[in-house]
């Protein structure tokens, strides 16, 4: 079943897509869409594959079965330079900003450009300034990584993330270890960046109240594939029990809470075992 939101301009397609670790199927017929131009929401429990599956939209694992298209492109057939021409339209805001600790927050944004750009410094000082000012942190360009909280790391690398102007932004868990200012501060950003750059925002999360804000569409990964899909006020409304839990956050429900152990009672009172 084709899992996605109506009247879609599709940037990515992932079709039937399997992938194991070992033993531990991760994705077992995996299929969903990505729109061009809005923010997409992918959700699930911990451990579901949602940081897996942007590895694999970007080529860094490859599938067992199944098809990933980037703007009509075979990912899993790609070759090595045409990964880092795809790579080089995308933007990634890493768990935690992922900010170099020895470069000051100038040269944190300006890496990218140095590394796949041949501009001149003078133009390199003019576009880093211009992102640090969209996230409202131009003043704050000397402080090094050290000196920032948690909220303004994360801006940080939101202006890394678009300082090479990409077509789409993958955000891994960018609300973790905020406080509800800073949560805001970036839920707010993530918006205003996609709609004022007219980018395609992929925010990979578990945390519902705040990228429901945000998404356009919202896709639920449960067993190995979408559980739901839509809006984020249809899944709450959505008749699943995997969805209801997780929309709610309740402990009991088809997700387990505990993970798998013998009867508690004869545990407790087992002899002591080495």
């Amino acid at each position: 079943m084709k899992s996605g939101c109506p009247g879609a301009d599709n940037i990515i397609v992932v079709r039937d897509l399997h992938y194991a670790r070992g033993q531990a199927m991760v994705f077992d017929g995996l299929d969903l869409e990505i729109r061009r131009g809005g923010v997409t929401a992918i959700m699930g429990p911990s451990g579901t594959g949602k940081t897996t599956l942007l590895r694999l939209i970007t080529g860094q694992e490859i599938p067992d079965r199944g098809s990933i298209l980037f703007d009509g492109d075979e990912v899993t057939r790609m070759s090595r330079r045409q990964l880092f021409r795809m790579r080089r339209r995308v933007g990634m805001l890493f768990q935690n900003g992922a900010l170099l600790t020895d470069l000051n927050v100038y040269d944190n944004v300006a890496f990218p450009l140095r590394e796949h750009t041949r501009l001149p410094e003078r133009l390199i000082r003019h576009i880093v300034l211009t992102k640090l000012h969209a996230v409202g942190l131009r003043g704050a360009w000397r402080l090094m990584p050290a000196q920032l909280s948690g909220g303004m790391a994360r801006r940080v690398a939101l202006a890394r993330a678009i300082v090479m102007d990409p077509d789409i932004i993958y955000y891994d868990e960018p609300f973790v270890g905020l406080d509800p200012i800073s949560m805001g501060v970036v839920v707010r950003l993530i918006r205003r960046m996609n709609d004022a750059l007219g980018l395609t925002s992929v925010v990979v999360t578990h945390d519902v109240d705040e990228v429901s804000t945000i998404a356009d569409c919202s896709f639920l990964l449960a067993d190995g594939r979408v559980a739901a899909t839509g809006t984020p006020e249809q899944l709450r409304d959505h008749h699943s029990e995997t969805v209801t839990q997780f929309m709610q956050g309740m402990a009991d429900g088809p997700v387990p809470f505990h993970y798998p152990a013998p009867d508690y009672g004869e545990q407790l009172l087992a002899p002591e075992r080495d």
